[in-house]
């Protein structure tokens, strides 16, 4: 019993992670573009704003255009794939990024790149929602194997995002969207032909489902708890690249580095520690020294502002893997429909932080927006700490609840 109990679940579950039917590979290469696309704009946010003659806080509505559209289109996710089926969604989602991603490209001033970056939200969220549902019904291994896939494909997307927008953006900004564009087409012909149609689901999802799964205390306080962590995450993603200033290729190696802090923590460091510490525990930690983390970026001199940028990235990748695991398996309700009231939530936060944090600084200086997102981390660990028994004991007696949803395959060829 010993034995079994010393066991790592990701050596344990690492032949089936890596042994997937086609459908799921296709699905996670796909889902890496797509989570590209979140930080493809970070290296060339300077050369946008200096290009379209905007300022930071015009080109900063990038994001909140994004993420308010996506957040919103979590409502409408699982509506529209109980009725059109998870194949269709995902490809309707694929098509959209495709045709955003090009327009994007060719905008002629900021205001046109701020509305195509929302329609490019919106296929973005069918997308990303519906692939979450087709991975941890098709993967080998259980729901710990496909979301550790999952957290795989966001890990290296957010670290080969910055990397592609800085080696295609720094000979022009616009085609870094191009590339994207032509990456999501790829993935549209892959899920095509890979990803036979799912079976529809007995029960039609209703737009409100996804709000009355908020209604359970342990969702909503992951979700609560959530919102103030994406705060301080988009803080980092959207507002640093201008404090640090830096030339595409420079800024892109900052934010590989920090995305590949991030793969390596949520995928490979997430699991041991939550392990051997407990969940809630690791969540805290993480957020508490995110916190500190964001402090000294905003205080520190150049240098220290890089060091401090890519540290986050850990702390990042460590909160990212607990949120889903704790969003999925806390309530009652389908994943589907508990991972859209989750998302639904902690994607305002997403679209607050870029929009607040350029303000912010105008108000008062370029340090205090860093000090907001470190209250912000301190709030999320806040709920943490206060919600932890329903975070916990709920999670425990759900499991045999997702246990028969996991048994759910997706027809793949």
């Amino acid at each position: 019993m010993a034995e079994t109990q010393d066991r790592d679940p990701f050596d344990e579950g690492a032949t089936s992670i890596l042994r997937q039917p086609k459908a799921v590979w296709a699905t996670a290469g796909a889902s890496v573009v797509a989570f590209m696309g979140i930080g493809l704009v970070d290296p060339i946010l300077p050369s946008i704003a200096k290009g379209l003659s905007a300022t930071p806080s015009q080109v900063s509505l990038l994001f909140t255009s994004y993420f308010l559209i996506t957040a919103v289109a979590m409502l409408v996710t699982g509506f529209v794939s109980s009725r059109i089926g998870g194949k269709k969604t995902l490809l309707a989602g694929l098509a959209l990024v495709v045709v955003f991603a090009a327009l994007s490209g060719t905008s002629g001033s900021v205001g046109e790149l701020v509305g195509f970056r929302a329609g490019w939200g919106l296929g973005n969220a069918l997308f990303v929602s519906t692939a979450l549902a087709v991975i941890v019904g098709a993967a080998a291994g259980g729901s710990a194997a496909a979301i550790l896939l999952y957290e795989s494909a966001l890990g290296l997307g957010m670290a080969c995002g910055p990397l592609v927008g800085a080696l295609l953006g720094n000979a022009s900004w616009r085609y870094p969207f191009f590339g994207t564009a032509v990456l999501m087409a790829i993935g549209f012909i892959c899920i095509s032909f890979f990803l036979k149609e799912q079976p529809k689901p007995a029960r039609k999802t209703s737009l409100l489902d996804p709000i009355r799964a908020l209604g359970h205390g342990g969702l909503a306080s992951v979700a609560a708890s959530a919102f103030f962590y994406n705060y301080a995450f988009f803080t980092v993603l959207a507002f640093t690249p201008f404090v640090l200033n830096m030339t595409p290729y420079k800024s892109g190696a900052v934010f590989f580095g920090w995305g590949l802090l991030l793969a390596v923590f949520s995928v490979l460091v997430a699991p041991r520690l939550q392990k051997r510490f407990g969940t809630l525990k690791v969540l805290g930690a993480s957020l508490v020294l995110l916190a500190v983390d964001l402090v000294v970026l905003g205080y520190g001199d150049h240098l220290t502002a890089v060091v401090c940028t890519i540290v986050s990235g850990a702390f990042i990748g460590l909160n990212n893997t607990v949120y889903t695991e704790l969003a999925l398996g806390v309530s009652d309700a389908p994943r589907p429909v508990a991972s859209a009231g989750y998302n639904f939530v902690r994607w305002f936060a997403a679209a607050a932080a870029p929009f607040l944090a350029p303000h912010i600084e105008g108000w008062t200086d370029i340090h205090i927006p860093f000090v907001v997102a470190a209250v912000a981390a301190v709030l999320g660990a806040g709920v943490v700490r206060v919600r932890r028994s329903a975070l916990s004991h709920e999670a425990a007696e759900l499991q045999p609840v997702h246990a028969t949803e996991d048994g759910v395959s997706a027809f793949a060829n």
